[in-house]
């Protein structure tokens, strides 16, 4: 791995592990294992740094999502794919933790790639439900950007809940309640 790759991945893991201000130049090069000329020489300081960490970590979350998301099944099947996907539950989400980082929703530019990653998200469900009305498998009357941002916002605060109370059960319950009450009547491809 090159040098500005171990930079970013230091950064990305610091990011989630402890957020923007506990996550300094010096806890950045321990971790990355290289030396202080050359973090300023790939990046022009610690925003730039971070700014390439959080993107990073937007495009790795968008591309999982993509992958069940895009994957076989009925519309139905696809997100509740998404909503079972494999997960580090008690960890939290790398992008849901950077909209509680104060430093970060303070910079437009550092909350740039984060609310992009989101907004994507939700669009993408949106199309999925549509997909899932067309076919006849959810209700007509579902708004399909309601039931994307209800599907956003249960992983979320499942991962919330899972984080408070030490045990994913919380963000499973939450997937589960979701999925019954999308389940439709009949499944059709």
């Amino acid at each position: 791995m090159s040098t500005p790759e171990r930079l970013i991945e230091s950064t990305r893991e610091l990011l989630w592990e402890r957020g923007y201000v506990g996550t300094s130049p010096k806890a950045i090069l321990e971790r990355s294992g290289t030396g202080q000329g050359s973090m300023y020489h790939h990046f022009k300081g610690k925003p730039d740094l971070a700014l390439a960490a959080i993107r990073r970590t937007a495009e790795q979350l968008r591309a999982t999502a993509e992958g069940v998301l895009d994957g076989p099944g009925s519309p139905y099947e696809r997100v509740e794919a998404y909503l079972r996907r494999e997960r580090d539950v008690l960890r939290g989400c790398p992008v849901g933790r950077l909209t509680m980082d104060p430093d970060v929703i303070a910079s437009d530019e550092l909350r740039a790639p984060v609310d992009e990653t989101l907004d994507w998200l939700r669009e993408r469900l949106a199309g999925i439900v549509e997909e899932g009305k067309e076919k006849g498998q959810f209700a007509q009357e579902l708004d399909a950007e309601e039931i994307a941002a209800t599907i956003v916002a249960t992983v979320q605060g499942g991962y919330v809940l899972a984080r408070a109370s030490g045990s994913p059960a919380a963000f499973d319950a939450g997937v589960r309640g979701l999925l019954a009450l999308l389940r439709p009547t009949r499944l059709s491809r």
